[in-house]
């Protein structure tokens, strides 16, 4: 029996903008670009080019290679050819390969907030639609408030629909826009859309408001739409868009559905789900949410009991997927049995290899889990776990030692009388028996710190020129005067390689230098420079 394709539509970098308190840098953007195509959607669609800068830049040149790169813009205005609609061209002349657009489908939205006749608002949609197949894009449209403006008025919303696919749109998508559509109403109009609109050409957009995004994700799909739209952890406005994150692993590993449907996620994608999901929270700079399904911490988890003994026996009882499939583990509460599987599962995954009767390694999963006790998490620095894991097996060799470090903040004029603050910093160190020290002026303590660690490392320096500093992350784990630290610092060098490394101190400066520390030390290790006292 051949399987039908869902495809699947990503709008995190625009959707997922609209979350409060999450705001993405146009690295943030490239980062999350990157990690989206990896994992194996069919579309990123990455904002709205001209309504901003960061968003502008972003569509400078195309960001993925596998997925469908997509701009996201509005129909045209009334009263505006497409070619003399400024927001149009700047969609249009954007590096994308698809171009989405959203559409009033609700005959009161028409009327009363773009203020045009009905008739009109469907010569935006399909002239819309026609300058963006003339100018080579695979065109979209997204149906605003397609399942309201139905129950208000069928006919003209299908109107919508139709135009937008007569005209040569490759998907034309009913949003949920509210997130206030239940599944049943969702199964019966999609089944109505289909017959303005066939439904390999029918996409859905669902908000979480009633906490159904998913649920009626799903049901969209049963009742025949092929493409899906969602966001990584479920970030969107209000409540959230449909979670992805959840939606992949169910489409995939459900057998009802897994048998009719395919997806382009592999099976490795998958498996590489929960890093995935847990590092973009870490780089949002947001706690994971430990109850999510399939990816969360607690996803798994059971306390020791009744319900521990029967997953022992068999984990079929509590568990409805195998946590592995999804790149999660089993946690037992009280006695952690499969720590050590998932250790050696995890030093493959980074390619460290390790013998499972190694005594070493019940020394390093000891250690772990009294760092991560402490407050290190590994999930989004995997430099740092690279590092510890060879330390403890004796491949990192010594490079150099740090005797001492000085920060010094002051606040002070400068000769024209205003007032700045200035940052200096020492760094120690000794490298082949020789102390060398190096200061060093920053715009901010770690800057300083970072510039005094890596100006002066003897024979190492040609190995670490190339090393930058490219993002820079705090969360407080805890609250009050006494709060834990933990810094990300992401580096990379000439090679386009980037990573990521931790540190975790009550002293916000102390969790910095051990994660540059590690950086340098990952870089040297990178590099194959030689160990101390060995020639170069």
């Amino acid at each position: 029996m051949s399987r039908a394709r869902v495809h699947l539509f990503d709008t995190t970098l625009r959707d997922g903008a609209q979350t409060a308190g999450v705001d993405f840098t146009l690295h943030d953007k490239i980062v999350v670009a990157r990690l989206l195509d990896r994992l194996g959607v069919d579309y990123v669609e990455g904002g709205y080019p001209g309504a901003n800068p960061t968003d502008t830049e972003f569509f400078a040149e195309k960001r993925t290679e596998r997925a469908r790169f997509t701009a996201f813009g509005m129909t045209k205005r009334a009263g505006r050819s497409a070619d003399n609609d400024p927001g149009l061209r700047g969609v249009l002349a954007a590096e994308a390969d698809a171009c989405c657009f959203v559409a009033k489908t609700w005959d009161f939205h028409v009327t009363h907030a773009l203020g045009v006749s009905l008739d009109e608002n469907l010569r935006q949609i399909r002239e819309t639609v026609r300058a963006a197949v003339a100018a080579g894009r695979e065109a979209m449209i997204d149906c605003e408030h397609f399942f309201d403006g139905f129950k208000a008025n069928p006919a003209y919303a299908l109107a919508c629909a139709h135009a937008a696919y007569e005209a040569g749109a490759r998907w034309v998508v009913l949003c949920d826009t509210n997130g206030g559509t239940l599944p049943h109403e969702v199964t019966e109009i999609v089944a109505e859309a289909a017959h303005a609109v066939p439904g390999d050409h029918l996409g859905i957009h669902a908000h979480d408001d009633m906490g159904l995004a998913v649920a009626n994700s799903l049901a969209a799909v049963l009742a025949g739409v092929r493409q899906i739209q969602g966001t990584l952890n479920g970030l969107g406005e209000r409540c959230g868009n449909a979670n992805l994150t959840t939606l992949i692993p169910t489409l995939k590993l459900k057998p009802d559905l897994a048998e009719r449907f395919e997806i382009g996620v592999t099976d490795a994608g998958l498996a590489s789900l929960t890093q995935l999901s847990r590092a973009f929270d870490e780089l949002l700079n947001r706690p994971s949410n430990r109850y999510a399904p399939y990816v969360g911490a607690n996803a798994f988890a059971t306390k020791a009991g009744i319900h521990a003994s029967a997953i022992l026996k068999d984990p079929r009882t509590y568990e409805h997927v195998d946590p592995a499939a999804v790149g999660n583990r089993r946690r037992l509460l009280v006695s952690d049995q499969g720590g050590k599987s998932n250790l050696l599962a995890e030093l493959a995954r980074i390619g460290v290899e390790a013998d499972k009767a190694d005594p070493r390694l019940d020394a390093l999963l000891a250690e772990v889990k009294a760092r991560e006790a402490q407050g290190y998490s590994y999930e989004g620095a995997e430099a740092s776990f690279a590092l510890l894991a060879k330390r403890a097996l004796g491949r990192v060799p010594d490079f150099f030692a740090v005797e001492s470090f000085r920060v010094m903040v002051e606040r002070r004029h400068n000769s024209l009388g205003e007032r700045v603050t200035a940052s200096e910093a020492v760094a120690k160190v000794r490298v082949d028996g020789d102390t060398l020290m190096s200061a060093a002026e920053g715009i901010g303590p770690v800057n300083a710190l970072d510039l005094a660690l890596r100006k002066d490392l003897g024979r190492y320096q040609p190995y670490i020129a190339d090393l930058k500093l490219t993002d820079y992350k705090v969360r407080i784990l805890n609250g009050g005067t006494e709060a834990v630290t933990r810094v990300l610092i992401e580096s990379t060098d000439a090679d386009g390689e980037s990573w990521t490394t931790v540190g975790v101190s009550p002293n916000i400066i102390d969790a910095s230098f051990q994660a540059l520390v590690d950086s340098m030390v990952y870089k040297l290790l990178k590099a194959g420079a030689p160990a101390e006292g060995q020639p170069s």
